[in-house]
This record gives structure tokens, C-alpha cells and sequence, in this order.
């Protein structure tokens, strides 16, 4: 079967899909839906659902009268029930991102951009540091490390002059958010493995 034939110089629009009426039990569905499939920060559900919100106002249909207030009810029964906390979402949100490797200053502002105030993202971390026994340099040293050895940089490389490349990988570990001092020790490094035994350096 041929394709439709389509005027010179335009393209075939997908269809636009309906938009329903924004009703409050939508609302709750959408809701449920959501932090049913993520662990979601309150902030985070309440950007899913105003999104709701204003998609319908963009398609001019019938909204629940104060919707905004709506959505606030649902987050404060979400959270009285214990299904959204954001201090345990932001815990666990910054050990997850420890273990693959985000340095603490990419922790804080990803935690910032899902709605966590400056007290929350400093308790996340602390705690972070208390499940490791780690200050804060072993705990940026050791996500440096997961870092490295994910993307194979350093002493990770299995190819390659590690000499060649060690100002890319320093630049890698730097863009990462990691600080000079720790880049340098584990790019440098002939034991990766003994860092954390040896500690900070002089």
C-alpha cells in the first residue's frame, strides 16, 4: 500500500488527542497513578498535577472549580498517610545518587530542583554520611570513584595513555562537581581501591 499523497512542501500532523474534562477524581487518579510509579517528592507530584491543569486550561475544557486547592488536599492526605515524605525521599534520593556516583554539590542541586528545602538536602546527606562512617571528603571521594569507574576514567581505563588523557578525565571528574583535590586522586591514583584506607591526603 502507497503512503498518502501530501501536498508540496507540507507534512501529515498527528492527530491532536481530546483532551477531557479536568475533574477532581482525575485529579486523584492521576495522582495515585503517579506516586504509584515513582518515588516522588511533594513538590515533584504537585508539578505532574498543575501540569494537568494547565493543559486543560490550553484546551479549554471544563476545569473542578479550585483546582490549585485540590491539589493541595490531596498532597496533604498524601502526606499524612505517610505515601509522600519528603525527608525520606530526599535520603534516599541522595544515597541512590551517592552509590552511582553524583558528587555531593550535584546531589544538593538536583534534591533543590525537586522542591527540598536547604535544611532537607543538608539531613540527606548527613545521613548519607552516617550509614558510610564518611566525612564529607571520603563521601565525595567515594562517589569520585564510582564516577571514575563507570565511566572508565583514570586508573579505570582498560584503553588508552592514562597520561594523554589525564587532563580530559580531571575535566570529566570537574564537570561531575568534584573538587580539583579529589579528581586528582583518584585520576593519579596507582590503587584505587587503597584510597579510602589512606585517606585525605596531607
Amino acid at each position: 500500500m502507497t503512503a498518502p499523497e501530501q501536498s508540496h512542501g507540507t507534512r501529515s500532523r498527528p492527530p491532536r488527542r481530546n483532551v477531557a474534562a479536568l475533574t477532581q477524581k482525575r485529579l486523584e487518579t492521576a495522582a495515585a497513578a503517579y506516586v504509584a510509579r515513582f518515588d516522588a517528592s511533594s513538590s515533584q507530584l504537585r508539578a505532574v498535577l498543575m501540569r494537568r491543569v494547565r493543559t486543560a486550561q490550553r484546551a479549554a475544557v471544563p476545569i473542578v472549580a479550585a483546582a490549585e486547592a485540590v491539589i493541595d488536599g490531596i498532597i496533604a492526605r498524601y502526606t499524612k498517610a505517610g505515601v509522600l515524605d519528603d525527608t525520606r525521599y530526599a535520603e534516599r534520593k541522595a544515597g541512590s545518587l551517592h552509590r552511582r556516583g553524583v558528587s555531593s554539590r550535584h546531589i544538593r542541586e538536583k534534591l533543590k530542583r525537586a522542591g527540598i528545602d536547604r535544611d532537607g538536602v543538608d539531613q540527606a546527606l548527613e545521613t548519607t554520611r552516617e550509614e558510610l562512617a564518611a566525612d564529607g571528603h571520603e563521601l565525595d571521594l567515594r562517589a569520585a570513584l564510582a564516577f571514575a569507574r563507570r565511566r572508565r576514567l583514570g586508573p579505570f581505563r582498560t584503553t588508552g595513555d592514562r597520561d594523554e588523557r589525564r587532563s580530559r578525565d580531571l575535566a570529566a571528574l570537574g564537570r561531575a562537581g568534584f573538587a580539583l583535590d579529589i579528581a586528582r586522586q583518584v585520576i593519579d591514583a596507582d590503587d584505587p581501591d587503597a584510597l579510602l584506607a589512606d585517606g585525605p591526603p596531607p
